[in-house]
């Protein structure tokens, strides 16, 4: 079947994913191709955004996690990172009636504590007025980066030790899983990575250990549905052994 081919009704005979990441990459790249302020990348990402998220539950996707902005991300110039937090505002504010038409329930990853406090508070109601949707979960990562979440959840057990909480030998993967900000979304399936580039950019580094990644070369501003069907239908073609093989023989788990 060639992509071309790939439609919505393709990938529904099939598996879908229940939890889907995806780093919104190249949005600065796009807009300066076509000699508009990265600015206008932003904004058009966040369209594409919300057109992604709307195709995801349409087919039953239970989570999506996107990269909104990571901790790196201040360092860009002052009027960007502006112009982002604004966004994130205004993107909140004028969608909320939709996310609660179509049953969305956003939450956050990420240290909210450190933006601006009219984005912080946007955020904080959007989280309780959408906390009764029973659709997709929307989780925005702002101001995020794994390496701190992973710290975060390191730093807890640890006070959960020192406190006689939480002995040294009760500690294993879901313990250490229950401190991190994805606690209560599904396993992470598929990683869906656009804008040319093949790396994972300090992005759920923990959760991504046995999830799919898809790459394209697209720009995030191009994105569409049929972008995300591609995605899922190679998803669905590959086999996910987690560590394991299986013996055509005998039909038994050799692991690795």
């Amino acid at each position: 079947m060639t992509e071309a081919n790939i439609t919505k009704e393709t990938i529904l005979s099939g598996n879908i994913p229940r939890h889907i990441a995806i780093i919104m990459d190249g949005n600065g790249r796009w807009a300066k191709e076509r000699n508009m302020p990265r600015t206008m990348g932003h904004k058009r990402g966040a369209e594409t955004l919300r057109d992604i998220v709307k195709s995801a539950g349409s087919i039953g996707v239970e989570a999506v996690t996107a990269y909104a902005f990571s901790t790196e991300n201040w360092k860009r110039p002052d009027y960007e990172v502006n112009f982002l937090m604004n966004l994130l505002d205004v993107y909140l504010s004028g969608e909320l009636e939709k996310l609660n038409k179509h049953q969305v329930k956003v939450i956050f990853s990420g240290e909210l504590a450190q933006l601006p406090k009219t984005v912080r508070a946007r955020a904080e109601k959007t989280v309780v007025a959408t906390s009764a949707n029973t659709g997709l979960v929307l989780n925005l990562a702002v101001n995020y980066g794994s390496q701190a979440e992973i710290l975060r959840a390191v730093k807890s057990v640890a006070s959960d030790v020192a406190d006689n909480k939480l002995a040294l030998s009760d500690i294993d993967e879901t313990i250490f899983e229950k401190r991190l900000y994805t606690k209560d979304l599904p396993p992470l399936d598929l990683l869906i990575r656009p804008g040319g580039d093949l790396r994972i950019s300090n992005f759920l580094l923990w959760q991504l250990a046995y999830a799919e990644i898809w790459f394209c070369q697209d720009y995030w501003p191009d994105i569409t549905p049929d972008h995300l069907y591609r995605a899922i239908y190679d998803f669905q073609k590959r086999e996910r052994r987690f560590g394991a093989i299986v013996d055509t023989k005998s039909q038994a788990n050799i692991y690795e």
